[in-house]
């Protein structure tokens, strides 16, 4: 059996204080699955259980991201989360030198919500 991809879906959120890049991950899969409505489970004879889910996650630091925390965003499906380098880190208005420890820095994550189902 293969797996056939059905849906992909893309998101982007952030976390405007805190730093917190599971925050700003769990915002972009909400950003991604917010207008979706899936109305071809009968058409497939399949389930919404039946999902195979890949929620691929871009942060400038991917290892800051609690993978079982974002997976629970999705509430359907067989989900696994894959983080990669990516989205932006945004410093402080009055500071733009990377890495620096002044003010707070806004962190953006993008995410891919990809859909399949075995064939």
């Amino acid at each position: 059996m293969a797996l056939i991809r059905y849906v992909t879906e893309m998101g982007m959120g952030a976390d405007v204080h805190g730093r917190d890049y599971t925050k700003a991950a769990k915002r972009a899969v909400s950003d991604a699955i917010r207008h979706s409505s899936l109305n071809f489970f009968r058409a497939l004879d399949k389930s919404p259980k039946d999902m195979q889910i890949t929620v691929r996650i871009g942060v400038a630091e991917p290892h800051q991201v609690d993978k079982d925390a974002v997976a629970a965003e999705l509430p359907y499906g067989s989900v696994s989360v894959e983080c990669v380098v990516g989205g932006l880190d945004v410093p402080a208005a009055n500071d733009h030198t990377p890495g620096s420890a002044l003010g707070d820095v806004i962190v953006m994550a993008n995410a891919a919500v990809i859909v399949c189902f075995e064939e």
